[in-house]
């Protein structure tokens, strides 16, 4: 068995204040491995807040800053974690980041690739998009597990871009994680939901696990940053699409799940989307549509 004790921390951090947000992370993770838990995820931005904005240079770190390496110390033998940050790159850009912590060492770091700038949103402002969609392995775990899991994250708005966790499955990924911080926009019709952003996550969640047949961990935030406020509903969905376990709304909460990877194995094999995908007439295809939009000659796109 390929199983994962999974802990979503549905945290509230504090705008701006990195001691805090570290002494919370450390809380929780040594809260998530008295539960027994193989990892533990952060939300977006967990480790400086999200509403940033002119904050994002004071509060940005280099993926070699020493406190976040000793976070990662808390994570030799296990739980192993998912953080994020503002990192920042050699080239002095800023990005919304989260690293895989492991084994005491910062093993992969994603930076979120799909900034929005619609709404209340003004994230290409203070910051630049990612360049790449890469999967990684992790074991995921401490000592006592063995094997590694193909994982791929994406940050918040980086799943309402369904070419992204699509590539990450088709680059290996079995568990699609998102951190989000997303705050409570909307009414719902839906009874069950009441929260439109609670109701858009919910289907955008449940179509992404069908659709990639992997499982789905969502860790949205909550709290107030100036005058958002973010609404929680952490979760996990299985390759199925159906939902296994959710955090409550609004509230703190560090939620446990635990996960079978074979279950992946086994709805890739009796539903083949990933393997019947055609790569080469997708490529194709954008790249012709690239070319049309720059107005390149249509050679340029084949």
């Amino acid at each position: 068995m390929r199983r994962r004790v999974l802990a979503l921390a549905q945290i509230a951090p504090v705008l701006g204040d990195l001691r805090r947000n570290f002494d919370i992370h450390g809380h929780q993770l040594a809260e998530a491995r008295a539960a027994g838990a193989d990892l533990v995820i952060f939300p977006e931005l967990g480790l400086t807040g999200y509403q940033l904005q002119d904050l994002a240079p004071e509060v940005a770190m280099r993926r070699t800053d020493a406190r976040l390496h000793a976070l990662a110390k808390q994570t030799i033998g296990g739980p192993s974690a998912i953080v994020s940050f503002v990192e920042a790159s050699d080239d002095h850009r800023l990005f919304a980041a989260a690293a895989v912590l492991e084994d005491g060492e910062v093993r992969h770091v994603a930076r979120k690739s799909y900034l929005p700038t619609y709404g209340l949103f003004d994230e290409r402002r203070f910051l630049a998009p990612g360049d790449a969609i890469r999967s990684t392995r992790a074991v995921l775990g401490g000592p006592q597990v063995t094997g590694e899991v193909g994982l791929g994250i994406g940050i918040c708005e980086d799943f309402w871009h369904p070419s992204l966790p699509a590539i990450l499955a088709q680059d290996g990924a079995e568990l699609l994680v998102n951190v989000a911080a997303g705050p409570a926009r909307g009414a719902s019709l839906d009874v069950d939901q009441g929260l439109g952003s609670a109701a858009s996550w919910g289907m955008l969640l449940r179509a992404t696990a069908s659709l990639t047949t992997s499982y789905v961990a969502f860790t949205n935030r909550v709290g107030v940053d100036e005058s958002l406020i973010f609404w929680g509903g952490s979760r996990v969905i299985g390759p199925d699409g159906v939902v296994l376990c959710e955090a409550p709304l609004f509230e703190e909460a560090l939620l446990l799940a635990e996960i079978d990877l074979d279950e992946v194995g086994r709805a890739r094999t009796a539903l083949p989307l990933l393997r019947d995908e055609r790569l080469e007439l997708t490529r194709r295809e954008y790249g012709r549509l690239i070319a049309a939009r720059a107005e390149l000659p249509e050679d340029g796109a084949t």
